[in-house]
This record gives structure tokens, sequence and C-alpha cells, in this order.
């Protein structure tokens, strides 16, 4: 068969990949979909430069795989990092984010991203991927059960810590000049 041809099923295959630092601005882009529909909070202007370092550094804990169109265009990407779970005294592949362009879906690059999550997972010594989606994303917790995925009711919570904590004031205590005798104490 000649490159190209549309019936080759390599031209046709989903194919998913490691994020390249020439990926930053398409990746960003997602992130802002992603952002907008979850209808949450926007995001730093800066988002490129902040997680550059965070996934091309040597030693880096974030891995960031992309899923490609049949075109080549990133269509949409999967954010991972090795975690440990407490209760179980084991580590395991946190999956932060899971997101493909609305024109994306329906075509297998969803499955192609999992799968490539899990491969990530087995090329890190992990046995386990999890993560969460929002209840009201009934699409994705479709397909989440389609992989045959298993869902735990909780809820995510995210703590503010400010840069410098406040301290408490403590009423000050009288200095006892030298050579002064020391109060009594029952």
């Amino acid at each position: 068969m000649e490159h190209g041809d549309p019936k080759d099923p390599q031209e046709h295959r989903p194919a998913v990949r490691p994020a390249r630092p020439e990926d930053l601005p398409r990746l960003v882009e997602l992130v802002h979909e992603h952002v907008a529909y979850e209808k949450s909070a926007p995001r730093p202007a800066d988002l490129a430069d902040r997680l550059g370092p965070q996934l091309f550094a040597e030693g880096a804990r974030l891995w960031v795989l992309l899923a490609e169109a049949p075109d080549g265009s990133v269509a949409g990407y999967a954010a991972c990092s090795a975690e440990f779970a407490f209760w179980d005294a084991r580590h395991y592949l946190h999956m932060d984010c899971l997101y493909l362009a609305e024109e994306a879906r329906g075509h297998g690059l969803g499955a192609a991203l999992m799968d490539g999550v899990a491969g990530l997972a087995r090329e890190l010594g992990l046995d386990q991927v999890q993560w969460q989606t929002p209840d009201w994303n009934e699409g994705a917790i479709r397909f989440y059960d389609r992989l045959g995925a298993t869902g735990a009711p909780k809820r995510r919570y995210a703590l503010p810590v400010p840069a410098v904590p406040a301290v408490p004031a403590v009423p000050a205590v009288p200095a006892v000049p030298a050579g002064a005798p020391a109060a009594a104490t029952h």
C-alpha cells in the first residue's frame, strides 16, 4: 500500500505521544478550552512558561501525553503525575486531566489516550491509575465506565495557602532586668 492511501489502516489510527517543548502553545490552548468546558476560573497568562519547566526539566515528575488526529493536529491531552496512596501504601499514577477538543470526540482518541496513560503507568512500574471527573460530566462518566474503571464518590477540595502565614499576636512579656529577683511561682 502506498503511504497516504485512504484504505491504509495506519492512516486513521489514533496516535498518542509524549508532549514536546514545541507543543506548549497548543497544549495551553487545550488547557484553556478544558477550563472553559469545566466552567472553572481562568488560568494565568504565563501558563506555558510555568508548565514548561515542570514537563521538560531533568527529573520532571509530570507527564503529558498528546492525542493526534488523523491529520496530525494535536486534539487532546492527558496530564499525569506519580502519587502515593497512604491507605494502600503504594504509588499510583494520578491522571489530573484528560481532555479532547469537541470535534475530536467519538473517534477513538480518548481510548487511545487512556491506553497511553496505562502504558505510562506500566513503564513507571505502577499498577493503578486514579483520576476524578466532575459529577455533571455524564459523557466522561459513561466513557470511563465503558473502559471498566470504577468510580468512588468523593469531593475534591482546594485550600489556598498564603505565601506568608499569619502569626498570631502573642502578648509581650516584660523583661526582668538583670539582677532583679525572679517572681515566686507556686
